[in-house]
């Protein structure tokens, strides 16, 4: 691993461990936010999953523990591209229910919660790139896109091999002299 990865990882983790683990203890802050989430989105959730919880505070407590248990990943590098993943997503749900400038009417909140939701946008392109950063190891796509050239490549050369073993049977067959019947 690289100097750079072993320092940023934990660095753009640390926001998250730090807020997830105040949210898990305190999720009351987050709950107004939550609570339009809950009401915008809740009779969606509902449908599509009957069983999930669409209390505010449930929620709060949920995506905290999300980011908890993300950034705890991404520091340490356990599964790096799938945790920075995961909290690149639960940056959208508390960037619009926390950071909704766009709904206040006074300045100077209209500004900090600007200011909040930027700092969200930026974080979720660390992460986006942290997601797709395989640490000098070709990806999926690199190895399936390899392995499809490799698989053609021996296909094309068994067909080759098959059609030169046919015919040599073929031409040992014809050159055997004929037995007649006894």
């Amino acid at each position: 691993m690289s100097l750079v990865r072993l320092i940023a990882r934990p660095m753009l983790a640390t926001v998250f461990v730090v807020q997830g683990a105040n949210n898990l203890r305190n999720p009351d802050a987050g709950v107004p936010g939550a609570t339009k989430f809950a009401e915008r989105f809740g009779p969606t959730i509902e449908r599509r999953a009957p069983s999930f919880p669409t209390d505010p505070k449930t929620l709060v407590r949920i995506n905290a523990g999300v980011q908890l248990t993300a950034g705890l990943a991404l520091g340490t590098g356990r599964f790096p591209r799938l945790a920075a993943l995961t909290l690149a997503a639960s940056l959208v749900p508390t960037t619009w229910a926390g950071h909704a400038f766009w709904e206040i009417d006074d300045p100077a909140q209209r500004k900090t919660q600007r200011v909040q939701a930027m700092k969200n946008v930026g974080l979720t392109g660390g992460l986006l790139l942290a997601g797709v950063d395989t640490g000098g190891k070709p990806g999926l796509t690199w190895r399936a896109r390899h392995a499809a050239r490799d698989a053609r490549r021996a296909g094309k050369g068994a067909k080759r091999e098959a059609k030169l073993t046919a015919r040599k049977a073929r031409n040992e067959i014809t050159s055997m002299p004929h037995r007649g019947k006894s």
